[in-house]
């Protein structure tokens, strides 16, 4: 082994060979895989600072120093190579190249937590002796430095009998190594020197030990203030409190501030559809284009700052470390409806999306918690809801202080919606657990990471990620449904002039069902609106929006007007629970079906979901128009 010009790089000295065709990215939860893809790739993957963002391998492409080629593949994170979960396994699965249409990987790039090096080595000598070539490269130099730790990286790879180098993924220093390593000069080496204590669990953790003795390892000076924080977010007592806190300002800051800058998009979507519409010549185009397409996208594009502003402050939580306290915290109510916090990462993910959060649940080990955990995940708040949500909410509930400046009453009835979800998503994983889906208790075993600062490129890019998801969705599927709703409006022809809206197509498809949903209080165009947002649900919004954007009637109201004309108190409270219960995402049936592999639980599920959306949104009816009318 020889030391390069850099001194935290320590690679070997070999023959150049043909450069890498494809190289696997393999290493344990929250070490710094995706951050590293990201920064190799320019690709955009999720990163937070908890385990079980990735739950599949990515394949992402660099050019090594010879201008070729090469196939990164961003892997799960893994302990050993066992699997004991769905993840763990594609992990193994593509590293041993037993992945259909995954080719096995030709060499390894092992990135390791610096300032954990001790446990991560025992995950260093199952890979290396794999016996491709690898590089190991040692994450969070930064952090191990700047806690008073340190380690020798050419004494490590004389130990190790491969490269070492030590690197900051997020700072991108010490990258440097990887375009030479992919370029083919480091090969697997000749004798392997753990591959006498890979099958001893005991040995391998002394071999560990004493490598890291050899190699002039320092753990890192454990910071206080993670200690006090801990003591703090983790205590019994404290800590519920503390996250309680955490979830009443979110909800608070998505109407104190997300309703002023949703407000002024829809002055500036409003402003630019009139300039657009004052162009067209009057006509079936321009009702097409602004009565149809742009009525129907803008009334859902105008939530879009309160989405990223969700999504701002959960990515906050998320890369500062304090969602995987929160798991913990979450671990104690798991354990009362027969799961453990394992399941907690999957639900939160449902917040965001659901088939996400279906996907993360390959973290579980026990099949029968993680098929409970996928029928429950559509019970979380979605945020295809919050559009809905918000404009009923602005609609029909005055704005009020409940605790001063700091909570008011629609902020209070947005977590009420989101606290009945999840207790749906508790008391169905009760019935579940308690009867088909019974299994064992497991431990829940999480390491938790340090407290850091996020940092605002990876905030940043994943707002451009959430936005661009959204628009799509706008672009696509939303535009499509306002443009047939159009169509359907203007059908069938009378005398070769449309019909009035009454007459038409989806007036008499409303009207079809309009007589099993008159009790929950729903007229034929919420109707409508309900069998588009099977689609994905936020359609009910554009659905409404070029509904009443044709309707002579509503024609010159907003949409919060127009429902607030159309809907009573008990019909508007009745449409927020049937959203909160009802299974309204072919994109979930979808991935439901892929991951328990059987159209049975995805039919189970729909039909459950719907029934009790019903039941609950005609008895919210019921008792507001008793009690409130």
């Amino acid at each position: 082994m020889s030391a390069c010009c850099d001194s935290n790089v320590a690679v070997a000295s070999r023959p150049a060979t043909t450069g890498f065709r494809s190289v696997a990215i393999v290493g344990p939860p929250n070490a710094g895989k995706s951050t590293l893809f990201n920064r190799l790739t320019g690709l955009r993957q999720k990163v937070a600072n908890f385990p079980g963002v990735t739950v599949e391998h990515h394949i992402g492409y660099i050019r090594n120093e010879a201008d070729e080629e090469v196939a990164l593949i961003d892997l799960p994170g893994i302990y050993s190579l066992t699997p004991k979960s769905e993840d763990e396994r594609v992990a193994v699965d593509v590293l041993y190249g037993k992945m259909d249409g995954t080719p096995k990987p030709d060499a390894i790039i092992l990135i390791l937590d610096a300032t954990n090096l001790n446990r991560h080595l025992v995950l260093a000598a199952r890979v290396i002796a794999v016996g491709l070539p690898t590089l190991v490269l040692l994450n969070m130099a930064d952090s191990l430095k700047a806690q008073g730790g340190g380690l020798d990286p050419l004494a490590l790879a004389r130990e190790l009998g491969t490269s070492v180098a030590l690197i900051s993924a997020s700072k991108g220093e010490g990258l440097d190594v990887i375009p030479r390593f992919l370029s083919g000069t480091t090969n697997a080496p000749a004798t392997i020197p753990v591959i006498n204590v890979v099958n001893d669990v005991v040995r391998c953790r002394e071999w560990a030990c004493t490598v890291a003795q050899n190699s002039s390892y320092r753990k890192p000076i454990p910071s206080g203030w993670t200690k006090r924080l801990d003591g703090l977010v983790l205590d019994k007592r404290w800590g519920p409190m503390i996250f309680a806190v955490v979830v009443i300002g979110v909800f608070q800051c998505i109407f104190t501030l997300g309703q002023p800058l949703s407000d002024l998009f829809k002055d500036v979507l409003a402003s630019a559809g009139s300039h657009v519409g004052a162009l067209l010549p009057a006509g079936l185009l321009r009702s097409l284009l602004i009565d149809g397409a742009w009525a129907g996208v803008t009334s859902v594009l105008i939530f879009l700052p309160q989405i990223l502003l969700l999504f701002l402050v959960i990515g906050i939580l998320e890369d500062s470390g304090y969602l995987a306290r929160a798991a913990v915290i979450a671990d104690r109510t798991m354990k009362s409806v027969g799961l453990n916090g394992k399941s907690f990462i999957p639900l939160l993910s449902a917040y965001a999306c659901a088939v996400p959060a279906i996907m993360a649940t390959r973290t579980i080990e026990g099949k029968r918690d993680r098929i409970a955990t996928i029928l429950i995940a559509p019970f979380m708040t979605c945020s295809a809801r919050l559009p809905v949500y918000t404009m009923i909410i602005a609609a029909f509930i005055p704005q009020h202080n409940l605790l001063g400046p700091f909570f008011g009453s629609r902020a209070a009835a947005m977590l009420g919606l989101y606290v009945i979800g999840f207790l749906a998503a508790v008391v169905t994983a009760r019935i579940l657990k308690s009867s088909v889906l019974k299994s064992t208790d497991s431990p829940f075993i999480l390491e938790l990471p340090p407290y850091r600062w996020p940092t605002l490129r990876s905030l940043g890019l994943r707002l451009v990620d959430r936005s661009k998801a959204f628009l799509v969705r706008a672009g696509t599927v939303i535009l499509l449904v306002s443009i047939a709703l159009w169509a359907f409006t203007h059908l069938p022809l009378k005398n070769g002039h449309a019909p009035e809206i009454q007459d038409s197509l989806v007036a008499s498809v409303g009207h079809t069902i309009e007589p099993v949903i008159r009790p929950l209080g729903f007229d034929w165009k919420i109707g409508v609106g309900l069998v588009t947002s099977v689609a994905a649900r936020e359609v009910i919004i554009s659905t409404l929006g070029t509904l009443n954007g044709i309707d002579p009637e509503s024609h010159a109201l907003s949409l919060q007007q127009a429902l607030h004309s159309e809907l009573t108190l008990g019909g508007a409270a009745a449409l927020l629970i049937f959203f909160a219960f009802a299974m309204q995402c072919t994109s979930t049936l979808a991935v439901v079906r892929r991951e328990t592999n059987s159209w049975k639980w995805p039919a189970i599920q729909f039909t459950y979901m719907t029934l009790l959306a019903y039941v609950s949104a005609l008895a919210t009816n019921v008792l507001v128009t008793k009690f409130f009318a």
